[in-house]
């Protein structure tokens, strides 16, 4: 079941990117992340029972509610760094870019489950991690003949931030599931980054909001909440199966990128698709590497 989920989970993040580029197209960035959060958090107000987020979980004897909270409060500001980043660098970058370079996350968590979890790589795993850096590079050339500098592009710096905090936001996942309700995680996970953003907002966005790009309402931003949400209430269930694996999980999740590339072609009419696709078939090579050591 925790392999259907993750699927599903992967299906919907594609959506969810595609969404995300709709909504920041000429438009304030911080305010669309405070909405993200704020109907997420209305989405799971039937989820507020109050209980301490602990049944259900494997090992709730030691849990407590005032570690439940905390968990997921750390949570909260690790994600909120990799989408603040990530919604930057999308904003000002292709799709059919960010959404590649973000497809490489699986090798990081690959390596982090290796140090963390004593999970292990074998040469199949290896052969898809060199596939992935290889596509990196390749991803660095097609990226200047639109003028993008993997090196000095601030924008890319973004993704990349935002690629290496989600990363490590999957490993804290498959660390706070051994002992947290997915509802409960997810629920007041959503709660807290509101909290955060708000206050985010409230010191940095809106006393020079008159300075900056200005915010306009889109109907995609709703969606954006719609998406994520869905898709991690899947993986949060995924990942409280005692069997699931980290390293598996994170990399199907990945293959959102085909529906992202592919609504970068035929909505956004993005460049270059040529190159990129043979990038993004190299970072899918590696998947698929990485899957069958993974078996």
């Amino acid at each position: 079941m925790w392999l259907l989920l993750s699927f599903v989970s992967a299906a919907l993040l594609g959506f969810y990117d595609t969404s995300k580029k709709a909504a920041l197209k000429d438009n304030a960035v911080l305010p669309v992340l405070l909405l993200n959060t704020l109907f997420s958090t209305l989405i799971f107000l039937p989820a507020f029972t109050g209980d301490s987020g602990c049944e259900g979980s494997g090992s709730a004897e030691s849990c407590s509610a005032v570690r439940a909270h905390i968990l997921v409060i750390a949570k909260a500001f690790i994600v909120l760094t990799s989408w603040t980043a990530g919604y930057f660098g999308l904003k000002h970058l292709p799709i059919t870019i960010v959404g590649p370079i973000n497809a490489t996350r699986p090798v990081l968590v690959l390596v982090g489950a290796m140090l963390f979890f004593g999970e292990r790589l074998n040469l199949c795993q290896w052969a898809g991690v060199l596939l992935a850096m290889l596509s990196l590079f390749l991803m660095s050339r097609t990226g200047k003949k639109e003028n993008i500098d993997f090196v000095h592009n601030k924008w890319i710096l973004c993704v990349v931030a935002a690629t290496v905090t989600g990363a490590a936001s999957g490993l804290y996942d498959k660390y706070i599931m051994k002992e947290l309700d997915p509802v409960f995680v997810q629920s007041r996970f959503n709660l807290y980054q509101f909290i955060i953003m708000s206050i985010i907002c409230a010191v940095l966005w809106y006393p020079s909001r008159k300075k900056t790009t200005p915010f306009r309402w889109s109907w995609a931003i709703p969606l954006i909440s719609i998406f994520i949400t869905a898709a991690d209430f899947a993986y949060f269930h995924a990942l409280s199966d005692p069997d699931a694996m980290i390293s598996v999980v994170s990399l199907i999740r990945r293959g959102s990128v085909l529906i992202s590339f592919a609504c970068g072609v035929l909505i956004f009419k993005e460049k270059n698709i040529k190159g990129k696709a043979l990038d993004l078939a190299l970072v899918l090579a590696g998947m698929v590497f990485i899957w069958l050591g993974s078996r």
